[in-house]
């Protein structure tokens, strides 16, 4: 079982900045990714990175802006984003699935776990 926490998330104005942090439990032999789920849409992918950290995948809307790390001490994993947009508002989740280690996940469905969300709003 892997319990999953979200931080960091909040108000921020265009071309702003956040860190999202997400603490995970339990067993950590996991790829990580972020998803957000915005009003009225369906969930979708951001990023994800391989249990090793050696692979990374990011939607093409992100890509230069959001870069997502973990540091396999503190089992936890983060995602850095910048020069935000009002159109990444959105409730960011964090996610952990089974995989090899070099292997990054991008489909909601190869998760097992999920953290509870974190609000980002982006203001224009």
């Amino acid at each position: 079982q892997v319990q999953l926490v979200e931080s960091g998330g909040g108000l921020v104005q265009a071309g702003g900045s956040l860190r999202l942090s997400c603490a995970a439990s339990g067993r950590t032999l996991y790829a990580m990714g972020w998803f957000r789920q915005a009003p009225g849409k369906e969930r979708e992918f951001v990023a994800s990175i391989s249990w090793s950290g050696g692979n990374s995948y990011y939607l093409d809307f992100v890509k230069g802006r959001f870069a997502i790390s973990r540091d396999r001490a503190k089992n936890t994993v983060y995602l850095q984003m910048n020069t935000l947009k009002p159109e990444d508002t959105a409730v960011y989740y964090c996610a952990a699935g089974r995989s090899l280690p070099g292997t990054a996940l991008t489909r909601r469905n190869e998760y097992d776990y999920w953290g509870q969300g974190t609000q980002v709003t982006v203001s224009s």
